[in-house]
C-alpha cells in the first residue's frame, strides 16, 4: 500500500493514540494534533504520546510541530485546539495531507451537564473548522468519530444506522448528531467523502479514566465502592479497542463506494453485556469482590446499547474478535503494569 500522510486529531486520546500507532506500523506518515486538556489526567495523555516517540517537552510546546524519534519524521505532533481558526488552516496549508481522521472531541455524557461550552467549542466549532480545512485543501476523505449515544433511549435493538436519531438525551449526543448532519452537508456541497463511525463503549489498555472499565478496576483494587447506576439494570455493547481500530483503519485506508460520498456506520461488538456481568468479569480477574453503591439512573445516561454492525461487516469485512473476558483481562494487566 502506498504510504500516505494522515492527520489524526485527538492523537493523545485513547482511540487516536491506537490509530496513530497502527498507521505508523503500516508505514504511513502521521500528523497528530491534540490540545491535551485536563478533562482527565494529562500524564496518561503524555504517556501515550511517549509510546509514539513524542516526548513530553515536545508535546507541551503549543502550535510548534515536533517530530518523534522512534518513528523518525513519520510521526509529527502539534498541540492545538480544533477550534483555532488560524492555527488549523495554517497547519493544513503547510503540510501535504492525504486523509483526515477526526477523533478529537470533548468526551463524556455526564460532563456535558457540567460544562456545556466545552462541547460547543470542540465538537461543534472544532468540527466545522475541520470540515472547512478539508474543503479548502482538497482532502478526499474524512473519517470522524460519532457515538452510539445518538440513539438515545431507543427500544429498537439492535441499533441500526437507518433508525431515527432525532431524540438525543445529552448535549454530548446532540453534538455528535450535529456532526453527522454537518458532514452530510459538506459531502453534498463540496464533493468529498465523509465517513461517520458510531462508537459503542470502547474499552481496553490505555483507556480513559472516566470510563466504567477504569473506574471499576481502580475502585476494586483500592478497596473503594463502585457506583452502579440504575441499580445495575443497564447493558452496554462493550467493544475492545483492537476491534475498534481495525474498523477505523478499514474505513480510512480501503477504497469505498465512490457513488456515495456520505456514509455512517455502527462500530461495536454486537454482543451487549449486562453491567453486573461486566463487573463480575472484573472481579474475577482481580480476585476481589466489589463494594457496590447502588444508585438511580443518572441524567443523560441510556439504559442499553446494542450495535447492528452488518453494514460495516458487508462493506469493510469488519469482524470484532475480542470477548469481554479477554478484553477485561488485557486491561487489568495493563493497569497493574502502568500503575505499578
Amino acid at each position: 500500500m502506498e504510504s500516505k500522510t494522515i492527520l489524526v486529531t485527538g492523537a493523545a486520546g485513547f482511540i487516536g493514540f491506537y490509530v496513530s500507532k497502527e498507521l505508523l506500523a503500516l508505514g504511513h506518515n502521521v500528523i497528530g494534533i491534540d490540545n491535551i486538556n485536563d478533562y482527565y489526567d494529562v500524564n496518561l495523555k503524555y504517556a501515550r504520546l511517549a509510546e509514539l516517540g513524542i516526548l513530553r517537552e515536545q508535546a507541551e510546546n503549543e502550535l510548534n510541530l515536533s517530530s518523534s524519534t522512534s518513528y523518525g519524521d513519520r510521526m509529527q505532533f502539534v498541540r492545538m485546539n480544533l477550534e483555532d481558526r488560524e492555527a488549523l488552516p495554517n497547519l493544513f496549508r503547510s503540510q501535504s495531507i492525504d486523509l483526515v481522521c477526526n477523533l478529537a472531541a470533548q468526551a463524556g455524557v455526564r460532563y456535558s451537564l457540567e460544562n456545556p461550552n466545552a462541547y460547543a467549542d470542540s465538537n461543534m466549532i472544532g468540527f466545522l473548522n475541520i470540515l472547512e480545512c478539508c474543503r479548502h485543501n482538497n482532502i478526499s476523505k474524512l473519517v470522524y468519530a460519532s457515538s452510539s449515544s445518538v440513539y438515545g433511549n431507543s427500544d429498537a435493538v439492535p441499533f441500526q444506522e437507518t433508525a431515527n436519531v432525532d431524540h438525543p438525551i445529552s448535549l454530548y449526543a446532540a453534538t455528535k448528531k450535529a456532526n453527522e448532519l454537518m458532514a452530510h452537508t459538506y459531502s453534498h456541497l463540496y464533493g468529498f467523502e465523509t465517513i461517520g463511525l458510531r462508537f459503542f463503549t470502547v474499552y481496553g489498555p490505555w483507556g480513559r479514566p472516566d470510563m466504567a472499565m477504569f473506574l471499576f478496576t481502580d475502585a476494586i483494587i483500592n478497596d473503594k465502592p463502585i457506583k452502579v447506576f440504575n441499580n445495575g439494570n443497564l447493558s452496554r455493547d462493550f467493544t475492545y479497542i483492537g476491534d475498534i481500530v481495525s474498523g477505523v483503519l478499514s474505513t480510512l485506508l480501503e477504497p469505498s463506494d465512490s457513488s456515495q460520498l456520505y456514509k455512517l456506520y455502527n462500530i461495536g461488538n454486537s454482543q451487549p453485556v449486562k453491567l453486573l456481568d461486566y463487573i463480575e468479569a472484573i472481579e474475577e480477574v482481580i480476585g476481589k469482590e466489589a463494594k457496590k453503591d447502588m444508585l438511580p439512573m443518572q441524567a443523560g445516561d441510556v439504559k442499553q446499547t446494542y450495535a447492528d454492525v452488518s453494514k460495516l461487516k458487508t462493506q469493510y469485512n469488519y469482524q470484532p474478535k475480542t470477548n469481554v473476558k479477554a478484553g477485561v483481562s488485557a486491561f487489568i494487566t495493563w493497569y497493574k503494569n502502568y500503575y505499578k
